[in-house]
Formats: C-alpha cells, sequence, structure tokens
C-alpha cells in the first residue's frame, strides 16, 4: 500500500436482497491523503453505500477496504482506534439531538471526560465553524446551515484524519453554503485532513473536489481531477453530471453548423459566443433568464434550441435574432459510418 494512500478497496461489492442492481460491484478506488475526493454520480448509483463501506459502518459481501495499509474493521466489532480517527456527517443530521443546545451538541463528539478539556475544544471547534454565538441555542431551532456547521463542528472536535460528508450541504441555503464550502477547504487546508465528498450539486463537486470519482449503476466509471473530467468527459453520463448542457443528436448538431462523427454531441452554454464578423443572424431569442450578473439566452433554429450566456445584461429581448459562433463542442455514443 502506498503511504500517501489513507483508503483504499479491493474489489469490493455490496448488494442488497441479492440484486447486483443495487449497492456496489467490484469497486477498487484509492483515496489520496489531505485531498477531497469526491464520489458523484446519479441518484441509487451506489454512493453512499460506497461511503458506508469506507468508514466500516457496512459489511461488504465481497473485497476489502484498508485503512492506513491494513485491513478496517467493521464498526459492529467494537469501535477501534481507526474508528476514531473517521468521522461522518449525514445529510439528515439523525445522529443530532434536536433538544440539546449547540454547546452539548458539540461537546457529545468528545471521547475525553475532562471539563478544562472539553471547554478547549468544544469553543475552537464553534469558532471554527464560526457559530460561536450560537453555543446556547437548541440544536432544532437552528437554520438548516446552522445546523450543519453544528454537525460538522462535532464531527472536527477530535480533529479526526478522514471526514465522511454525504450530501452536507443539502439543506444549505445559497448564500450559506458557498461560506461553508470555504471554510471546509480551509480546514482541509490547514488541518491536512482528508475528506470523502457525496454530492450530486456540480457547482459544489466543481468548486470543493480535488479529485472525482464517477459512479454509475455500482461501478466507477471515471475518475480524475474536476478540470479535466469537466473539460473532457469521457462519457456522456459525466457531462450531464458535471454540467448543465444542451445535448444534441447528430442531425441536430448538423442545424448548429456541426458535423459530427458520433451520434450525440453536447455544447456547453459558455461554449457558444454571440455574433461575430460576417456570421447571419439565423438563431430566434425565445426566453431571456435572469441569472444575476449575466443573463441566459433561449434560442432556436428549425426546432433545435440552444442555451447560451450573456454578459451584456439588457442587450437582448425574446424575438430577436443573433447570430453564434460555437468554440467547442464534445461527441459521444456511437461512430456514425
Amino acid at each position: 500500500m502506498s503511504h500517501e494512500l489513507i483508503l483504499e478497496t479491493i474489489n469490493i461489492t455490496k448488494n442488497y436482497f441479492g440484486d447486483k442492481s443495487t449497492g456496489v460491484n467490484n469497486i477498487t478506488i484509492q483515496v489520496p491523503k489531505g485531498k477531497i475526493t469526491a464520489i458523484v454520480g446519479e441518484s441509487g448509483s451506489g454512493k453512499t453505500t460506497l461511503l458506508k463501506l469506507l468508514s466500516g459502518e457496512t459489511k461488504p459481501d465481497g473485497g476489502e477496504v484498508y485503512y492506513k495499509g491494513n485491513l478496517l474493521p467493521l464498526r459492529s466489532q467494537g469501535i477501534k482506534p481507526e474508528h476514531t480517527t473517521i468521522a461522518m456527517v449525514s445529510q439528515d443530521n439523525r445522529e443530532m439531538n434536536l433538544k440539546h443546545t449547540v454547546w452539548d451538541s458539540v461537546c457529545d463528539g468528545l471521547h475525553s471526560e475532562d471539563q478544562n478539556y472539553r471547554v478547549q475544544k468544544a469553543t475552537q471547534a464553534l469558532n471554527l465553524l464560526g457559530i460561536y454565538d450560537l453555543k446556547e441555542q437548541p440544536f432544532g431551532k437552528l437554520s438548516g446551515g446552522e445546523k450543519q456547521r453544528v454537525t460538522i463542528a462535532r464531527a472536527l472536535i477530535n480533529k479526526p484524519e478522514v471526514l465522511m460528508l454525504d450530501e452536507p450541504f443539502n439543506q444549505v441555503d445559497a448564500s450559506y453554503r458557498e461560506d461553508l464550502q470555504h471554510d471546509m477547504r480551509q480546514i482541509v487546508k490547514e488541518w491536512g485532513i482528508t475528506v470523502l465528498l457525496v454530492s450530486h450539486d456540480p457547482a459544489e463537486i466543481l468548486s470543493m473536489a480535488d479529485e472525482l470519482i464517477v459512479i454509475k449503476e455500482g461501478e466507477i466509471v471515471e475518475h480524475g481531477t474536476p478540470e479535466k473530467l469537466y473539460n473532457t468527459p469521457r462519457l456522456l453520463y459525466t457531462a450531464n453530471i458535471l454540467v448543465a448542457c444542451t445535448e444534441l443528436s447528430a442531425e441536430e448538431a448538423a442545424v448548429c453548423g456541426i458535423k459530427s462523427k458520433r451520434a450525440t454531441v453536447v455544447i456547453y452554454a459558455e461554449d457558444i459566443e454571440i455574433g461575430g464578423v460576417g456570421l447571419r443572424k439565423k438563431w430566434m431569442v425565445k426566453q431571456v433568464l435572469f441569472k444575476g450578473f449575466y443573463e441566459e439566452l433561449v434560442i432556436e433554429k428549425d426546432e433545435v434550441t440552444l442555451r447560451v450566456f450573456s454578459y451584456v445584461r439588457g442587450k437582448y429581448k425574446a424575438g430577436d435574432k443573433v447570430a453564434i459562433r460555437i468554440a467547442k463542442y464534445l461527441e459521444f455514443g456511437k461512430w456514425l459510418s
């Protein structure tokens, strides 16, 4: 086992009710130490099952899980030293007592009974997540974002080596989410902890992760850095997970001036440029969608619809004709003769 790896699986399988379409099948992965690794895939693809296997919570049907080069024991066989260095945060806060104060909720995560130590560590954890002022508030009365900060503070209080997050920002408001994600990246950088993140949110995945593991129907289908998988995904499945893109048939792509060699063409909105010298305005603006500092235009030609970004707000309105240039596109599926 490499010293740079903290977790590793070899041909690990876990199915439910004997059905191979559930859980995960023959998965081998390597989780690098001190990085944020995101496990991504559509609903039911096996993401949470894989996370539970890696934490020792779920027993595999076959295969092995290694932690720091040694077999990871099951938690059901008793909490071992390895388990105390792996912390898990669920998406529904089910491990939290709604009536406990924030202070007590965080202290519940401590293994030590020394009061001075508890005060020191709880204060540090609450300040780290920016929630010290909430210490007397009942957990059940907090907002979704505040609850998640408390849950993460509780998980971090013993300074684990591995932090596992299952859809951690699912119930957090967008304005609160970015701050929390920033704090998590800072904690990883300063503490050197390893984070395993399960998520379905493309923005969350791309902004936080160092490595992506793409899972489909219980199997790893692609892995790499966010930049690599975003820019050059091998699979249409990966592209659809990471970005809201336009998917066209070869015939529809031809309307856009694309001579595709494969059956499916994918175009990202940011790869379509409006205007261009000598180009004819053949596309009709059907909708203008306000997106804050930019607008998203829905344009149509010959029953083919594209989405394109405009960073000059108010320049276009429904009914306008525009010319476009497609700077980049991706091709997937069967090769055309």
